[in-house]
């Protein structure tokens, strides 16, 4: 939820936040334009993001690749399990192998696993000053 900023002057005239419950926006509840047009049917590839919490999440993950659709996994939770964490890099490793994808790191947590025809650029694109 996102918080509006209110602020209301002291003694010393200097703005001082103050919040209450009717100063948040519900995002969820908030409906932008053309949201209900934008869905994945009819895309060859959709992009998904997924998380891991055990090893034995990968399979609904890997799942989503060999249907042709790239996935994000956040696997923020098993960060710090560096057993789990070999597995299953090595697995994404595997699958990307098998269907001629490709995977890679794009974040602190985060994985990207593409499906056939589809190669991630390890190149960051930066913006000029």
């Amino acid at each position: 939820m996102l918080k509006k900023k209110a602020f209301s002057a002291t003694e010393e005239s200097a703005p001082r936040e103050t919040a209450s419950a009717e100063q948040y926006i519900d995002l969820s509840d908030m409906v932008f334009e053309d949201e209900g047009l934008m869905g994945t049917e009819g895309a060859k590839t959709v992009v998904k993001v997924g998380e891991m919490f055990r090893y034995e999440d990968l399979s609904s993950l890997t799942s989503e690749v060999y249907n042709d659709n790239i996935v994000i996994v956040d696997f923020t939770s098993i960060a710090n399990d560096d057993l789990t964490m070999k597995r299953v890099t090595a697995e994404l490793k595997n699958v990307a192998r098998d269907i001629d994808g490709d995977v890679a790191g794009v974040g602190r947590n985060l994985l990207m696993v593409t499906p056939r025809g589809i190669k991630i650029d390890r190149n960051k694109i930066k913006g000029g000053f």
